[in-house]
């Protein structure tokens, strides 16, 4: 995948051939990967359903330490967010209800003898990824009541993709968000040159990706209650927000 990428940003870049290449393979190939871990983050398109086993009396957990498979596999390097958990009882599982930090820190963390007890509610804290997704410094974590025993967790994770080295890199973004990710390459190679011309070029490139990125949204997103899913948009949103039409209320 990553030659195709390098073939497809070069094109839009207008690159020569060598001796007077604009800009290294190695350039290109970095700039493809910062193009994937953003798409990544912003369409949310690698999804796993991750594990971790929880620690008596525990209650933070870092990203870094969810299991989310085998990189040279499935090509997924670690997890940016969670979404909803579960935690494992017999052959099924019981979902655990999700708080926004400031209802956990105070119903929940606040508690100078906290009593141990079955998962039942959870809160993401830390953000992101930490670098290189070797540790939890400045990375994501999250928090649960305090578990009584081990309990297996079942983790709904938007992931980032490994770097790709060569064309034989497990390509974790799935079609058609594929599509989108020469354009911010050759947008971010563009906002390198730091020139007037090539500065306006960039913008007009990242729009186009933007454009790619909210379709493949809308097409993998299935015909029945396609609105129910992530990042995509209220239709009744306009009308609930009391936003009149640009020609007034007749149109």
């Amino acid at each position: 995948m990553l030659d195709s990428y390098v073939a497809r940003t070069q094109r839009l870049l207008q690159n020569p051939a060598a001796p007077t290449s604009l800009y290294s393979e190695a350039d290109l190939t970095l700039y493809i990967n910062i193009a994937r871990g953003q798409l990544a983050g912003e369409a949310e398109c690698i999804k796993v359903l991750g594990t971790i086993d929880t620690v008596v009396d525990q209650q933070a957990y870092d990203f870094a330490d969810i299991d989310t498979g085998v990189a040279a596999t499935n090509g997924v390097q670690g997890v940016i967010n969670v979404s909803q958990a579960w935690y494992t009882v017999g052959t099924g599982r019981k979902w655990i209800a999700p708080k926004p930090w400031p209802w956990f820190s105070l119903y929940t963390f606040n508690n100078p003898v906290p009593q141990g007890n079955y998962p039942t509610t959870w809160s993401q804290y830390g953000q992101g990824a930490a670098p290189g997704d070797t540790g939890s410094v400045n990375g994501g974590n999250f928090y649960i009541n305090t578990p009584d025993q081990v309990y297996s967790l079942v983790l709904d994770c938007s992931c980032y993709p490994i770097a790709l080295v060569d064309d034989t890199t497990v390509e974790a973004i799935p079609y058609l968000w594929t599509d989108a990710v020469p354009w911010y390459a050759a947008a971010y190679a563009l906002w390198s040159a730091q020139n007037n011309a090539r500065m306006a070029d960039a913008e007009r490139y990242f729009n186009t990706y933007t454009m790619f990125v909210e379709r493949a949204r809308k097409a993998s997103n299935p015909s029945i209650n396609r609105w129910m899913y992530s990042q995509s948009g209220d239709p009744a949103q306009a009308a609930k927000m009391q936003v009149q039409p640009r020609g007034g209320a007749g149109g």
